[in-house]
């Protein structure tokens, strides 16, 4: 009974801890590299019509190449929001719209601008690994409502922490890899 228990208090702390990486390493796909990426601007929202619409609702995107992104949208009526959209958010881009579509011109990054990008992303990992310890503490808590109900002896509480520590350690760790090789290509740029 008492595995049982433990086992499901461990399973949903462990899928909660890949959401908040899963979270994370999307978060890190909206920061800007110096390259080119549809993911900096597809969840851009865009008032379309009087209703907040993400931009990858209302155009298609192409990479042309490196520096260079192009937005289609569906609707030609959509490109003067979509622009506003591009020029309210903060990424720092101007968009270009030639009546069909927008193009996007990525300038290279400067060493001080990566510096301050590294900072964000140090910060959602922050994030991410805070999600992670929350999931670890209500699960703990949990556990040791079974252990007071008389569901769980205390040997099964400590073998079940012991387990719920190894979870938090390794899925923090994906965290840091992915703020370590998050770094590393907007460093290098």
């Amino acid at each position: 009974m008492s595995d049982e228990l433990s086992d499901a208090v461990l399973e949903a702390a462990g899928e909660q801890m890949a959401k908040s990486v899963a979270h994370v390493r999307h978060e890190f796909g909206g920061v800007r590299t110096g390259r080119a990426n549809p993911g900096l601007v597809e969840k851009l929202p865009v008032d379309y019509y009087g209703a907040s619409t993400p931009l990858q609702q209302l155009a298609s995107f192409s990479v042309p190449d490196a520096r260079m992104l192009v937005i289609t949208p569906f609707d030609k009526g959509s490109l003067g929001a979509i622009e506003r959209a591009i020029q309210d958010s903060h990424l720092g881009l101007n968009p270009s719209n030639d009546g069909v579509a927008i193009r996007l011109a990525f300038p290279p990054l400067t060493e001080e601008r990566r510096k301050e990008y590294v900072r964000l992303v140090k910060g959602k990992a922050e994030d991410g690994r805070n999600a992670v310890r929350g999931a670890r503490r209500d699960a703990r808590k949990d556990l040791e409502a079974f252990e007071k109900d008389g569901d769980m002896s205390s040997d099964d509480l400590r073998r079940a922490e012991s387990e719920l520590d190894r979870l938090t350690k390794r899925y923090e760790a994906e965290i840091d890899e992915a703020l370590d090789a998050k770094t590393v290509e907007l460093l290098e740029g």
